[in-house]
C-alpha cells in the first residue's frame, strides 16, 4: 500500500505524492551524497478536461460523499474511452470484486449487495470492458465534481538484506510493542476512529516519531530487516509504501508496508517552498535540495513525524490497501469516504496521461477528500518521470452499480 494512516498508500507531499531513484552512478549515495543525476520528468501532455456537472445540493456535513450528494452523468456507453485501458480497468475490477462484496462501504453510496449483479458478471464476460461498465453500471458525479490527481509509483533504491560498508541506514519491521486500538470497542461515538502507541507502565502513550527513531531508538532490538544506502531514498520510499531494494550482487528485494508509527503525517514539500527553500515543488526539486543539503535536510525529513514499517513481499507487484496488486495506468488511490475502493473511476483532466478509466484500490494518508485520486504507474523510468510531476486538475466521475444510483437518486 501507500503511506497513509493507518495505511500508507501514497502521499503527496502536500504538492505532489511520489518518490524516485535518485542515487549517483559513481555508487551507493550516503545522506550527505550531494545530487548528480537529474531524474527525469515527463512533460505534460496537454489535454481540455470535460467541464464537472453542476452541483447537487448537499445533504449533510460533506463528510462522506453520500452527504455531498450526486448527480447522473453521461451515459457511459457515451464516454469517450481508450479501450484497452478500460478493459485493464474491468480486470482490475474482477479482481477487486470479493473485497468489494466483504467491505463496509463508508463513502455511503453503496451497499455491498449492490455490487453483486456485475460482480457474477465479469467473470464470464466475454465483451469489452465499456459494454460491461455500461451494463451494470451508472456514472455519477459527487458534489462538485472537480477532481485533483498526484501521482505515485514503486520506486527502487540500494539496499542490503546485512549491514556493511555503503548500507547504514536501517529498514525496520513492525515491533511487536506498536499497538493498535480500535476506539469503537469503547464507545459508539468513536465507532471508525483508531490510534497506534505503545504501553508503558499503565499507560498507552504515543510510539516514537521518525526523529527517535532515525536516531536508534529502535536499535538493537532485532528489528532491521534491511539496509538502504541511502537515507533520502529510503523517506521517499517510505511516503511509496512500498519499494525495491536491489542488493550488492544486482538481485531484488521487494518490500511493503507493514505498519506505521501512528504519528501523523507532514508533507515537506509544500513546507521547503513556504519557506522559500525550492521553488520546484516536484519530487525531483525536493529530493535534490535534501542531497545537497544534508543537515538541514535530516532536519526537514524529521518534522514528519510519521515512520513506516515493512516486511518482505512476494509476487510482482505491491498491494494497495484492498489487499490485492496494484496495477500501473489502472490503479489509484483515493479516499474511501468519497470513493468505494473497487469502484471505476473516470478522470478528465487538463493532462492527457490520467484520463480515462481508473480502478480504486488503494488509500493514501494525504489523499483525502472527494474527487481526490493519487494514480499508479508501476515501476521504472517512465513511471518516475510521469508520477514525480503529476499534478492534473479536470473533472471525475464514479461509476456505481445500477441499484447503488436508483436508491440515491429515485426517478421523479
Amino acid at each position: 500500500m501507500k503511506i497513509a494512516l493507518p495505511l500508507i498508500a501514497s502521499l503527496s507531499f502536500g504538492l505532489i505524492g511520489c518518490s524516485g531513484r535518485i542515487i549517483p552512478n559513481s555508487g551507493p549515495a550516503t545522506a550527505s551524497t550531494k545530487s548528480t543525476v537529474e531524474i527525469p520528468v515527463a512533460k505534460p501532455i496537454p489535454s481540455t478536461p470535460d467541464a464537472a456537472l453542476p452541483a447537487p445540493v448537499a445533504t449533510g456535513d460533506g463528510k462522506t460523499a453520500a452527504s455531498l450528494g450526486i448527480v447522473r452523468g453521461p451515459l457511459i456507453g457515451e464516454i469517450r474511452v481508450d479501450p484497452r485501458k478500460t478493459d485493464a480497468a474491468m480486470a482490475a475490477f474482477k479482481t477487486s470484486c470479493p473485497g468489494l462484496l466483504r467491505r463496509e462501504d463508508t463513502s455511503g453510496l453503496t451497499l455491498k449487495a449492490d455490487w453483486q449483479a456485475a460482480c457474477d458478471a465479469v467473470k464470464t464476460w466475454t465483451g469489452d470492458g465499456q459494454s460491461f461498465f455500461a451494463t451494470y453500471m451508472e456514472a455519477v458525479q459527487v458534489g462538485d465534481g472537480k477532481a485533483f490527481a498526484t501521482g505515485y509509483y514503486e520506486p527502487e533504491i540500494a539496499g542490503s538484506r546485512v549491514q556493511q560498508p555503503g548500507y547504514a541506514v536501517p529498514i525496520y519491521k513492525r515491533p511487536a510493542d506498536l499497538i493498535d486500538v480500535d476506539l469503537g470497542q469503547f464507545s459508539e461515538e468513536l465507532k471508525g476512529k483508531s490510534v497506534r502507541g505503545k504501553v508503558s507502565g499503565t499507560k498507552f502513550i504515543p510510539y516514537d516519531e521518525r526523529s527517535a527513531i532515525v536516531d536508534g531508538s529502535l536499535a538493537g532490538r532485532g528489528l532491521e530487516m534491511a539496509w538502504a544506502a541511502d537515507a533520502v531514498e529510503f523517506f521517499f520510499l517510505q511516503i511509496q509504501g512500498s519499494g525495491r531494494l536491489k542488493l550488492p550482487d544486482g538481485s531484488i528485494m521487494r518490500i511493503g508496508y507493514d505498519s506505521q508509527n501512528g504519528r501523523g503525517y507532514t508533507g515537506i514539500g509544500k513546507l521547503m517552498k513556504d519557506r522559500g527553500l525550492i521553488t520546484d515543488g516536484s519530487m525531483q526539486g525536493i529530493a535534490r535540495y535534501l542531497h545537497d543539503n544534508p543537515e538541514e535536510g535530516r532536519k526537514i525529513m524529521n518534522e514528519n513525524k510519521s515512520f513506516v514499517f515493512f516486511k518482505e513481499l512476494t509476487g510482482n507487484a505491491p498491494n494497495g490497501a484492498m489487499g490485492y496488486p496494484v496495477i500501473g495506468g489502472t490503479s489509484v488511490a483515493a479516499d474511501p469516504k468519497f470513493i468505494p475502493l473497487g469502484a471505476p473511476v473516470w478522470l478528465s483532466m487538463d493532462r492527457a496521461e490520467p484520463n480515462g478509466l481508473w480502478i480504486a484500490q488503494d488509500t493514501g494518508g494525504a489523499i483525502k477528500g472527494s474527487n481526490r485520486v493519487d494514480t499508479f504507474w508501476g515501476a521504472g523510468d517512465r513511471a518516475v518521470a510521469i508520477a514525480g510531476g503529476m499534478a492534473a486538475r479536470g473533472s471525475a466521475l464514479l461509476f456505481l452499480p445500477k441499484a447503488s444510483v436508483a436508491r440515491l437518486i429515485p426517478v421523479q
